[in-house]
């Protein structure tokens, strides 16, 4: 598994809201049973929060969506079947918001 793919979340209670999860967790570690993921919402779904760079907005096959990276989380490595792309481009973005999540910077 790829550190900054993008699945598609197949829980039927959760993947309306979060139809999507970015996979950041780092390829040295593929021999855990769990993958650290961060859900992504439609930006219009989702009460924004107002801490710049906490939340970037990605443009994914024409529609944006919100990292919330504040709801970050481990899920079963087997739950991540359908790799739907990657935001390989946007790591810096992604681990500028980790960073601020835990470090406050």
């Amino acid at each position: 598994m790829a550190q900054y793919s993008l699945y598609k979340n197949e829980n039927k209670s959760s993947k309306k809201i979060y139809p999507l999860f970015a996979d950041v967790q780092s390829d040295l570690l593929d021999g855990l049973n769990s993958r650290i993921v961060i859900p992504l919402s439609l930006n219009k779904q989702t009460n924004n929060t107002n801490v710049k760079g906490l939340c970037p907005i990605f443009d994914i096959n024409g529609k944006d969506y919100i990292l919330l990276t504040h709801q970050m989380t481990s899920v079963p490595a087997s739950l991540l079947k359908k790799k739907e792309g990657t935001l390989n481009d946007y790591r810096y973005e992604i681990l500028g918001a980790i960073d601020l999540l835990l470090t406050g910077i």
